[in-house]
C-alpha cells in the first residue's frame, strides 16, 4: 500500500517538472523573458558556429577551459577573502555540489518509451513507403528526396541545424503576431495542393483518394 502510495506521488512529482519543463521551453521560445532568451539564444547561437568552424572537440575543449578558468578564479577568491577577513563561509558552490542533479527513473522511462514509440511509427512508415503500399505516398516521398539532394548540395547538416535553431526562437514570435494572415494563406496554399494531389490520384491507375 505504502509502494503504490510512494510510486504514485513520484509519478505526479515527475509530472509536475515535466509541465514546468516544457512551460520553461515555450517562455525561452516566445521570448516571454528577453533576457533570459536573449541568453539561451546567443549562446546556442556562438555554440553552433563555433562548431561551423572549428571541430567539436576543440569547441568543448573550448568552452571547458573557459568555464574553468571562471570557476576556479572564483574559487581561490573568495578562499583569499575568507582568509583575509577570517571568515567561515565554507565552499563558494557549496550549494550547487549538495544538489541532487540526478535524472528522475520515471521521467527517463517516459522519455525512453516515447522514443521508442516513434521509431517503430518512423520505421512502419519507411517500409509502407519503400515498398509502394500507397502509391502516390510513395512518389510523394520521392519528390521529397529529389528535393532534398539539391538542399544537401547547398547546405550541410550543421547549416540547416543553425537555420532551424534560428527559426525555432523566430517562428513562434512571428505565428503569434500574424496568426491571422498565415493560417489564411496556409488555408489557401493546402487546399491548392489537395486540389493538385487529387488530379494526379484521379490519373493514374489504382490509386485511390484517401478517405478522411
Amino acid at each position: 500500500m505504502h509502494a503504490n502510495s510512494d510510486n504514485t506521488t513520484s509519478m505526479t512529482t515527475s509530472g509536475m517538472e515535466i509541465k514546468h519543463w516544457k512551460e520553461q521551453v515555450v517562455e525561452l521560445l516566445y521570448w516571454r523573458d528577453l533576457q533570459r532568451t536573449g541568453v539561451v539564444f546567443g549562446a546556442g547561437l556562438f555554440l553552433l558556429l563555433s562548431l561551423s568552424m572549428c571541430s567539436i572537440i576543440s569547441v568543448l575543449s573550448y568552452v571547458a577551459l573557459a568555464l574553468l578558468s571562471v570557476t576556479v578564479s572564483f574559487r581561490i577568491y573568495k578562499g583569499i577573502l575568507q582568509a583575509v577577513q577570517k571568515s567561515e563561509d565554507g565552499h563558494p558552490f557549496k550549494m550547487y555540489l549538495d544538489k541532487d542533479t540526478a535524472l528522475p527513473a520515471e521521467m527517463v522511462h517516459k522519455y525512453s518509451d516515447s522514443t521508442l514509440v516513434h521509431i517503430n511509427t518512423v520505421i512502419k512508415e519507411l517500409r509502407r513507403l519503400f515498398l509502394v503500399e500507397d502509391l502516390v505516398d510513395s512518389l510523394k516521398f520521392a519528390v521529397l528526396m529529389w528535393i532534398l539532394t539539391y538542399v544537401g548540395a547547398l547546405f550541410n547538416g550543421l547549416t540547416l541545424i543553425i537555420l532551424g535553431f534560428i527559426g525555432a526562437f523566430s517562428c513562434p514570435v512571428i505565428y503569434e503576431k500574424h496568426q491571422a494572415q498565415i493560417d489564411h494563406y496556409y488555408g489557401l496554399v493546402n487546399k491548392q495542393f489537395k486540389d493538385v494531389v487529387g488530379k494526379i490520384q484521379a490519373k493514374i491507375p489504382g490509386a485511390k483518394p484517401k478517405t478522411e
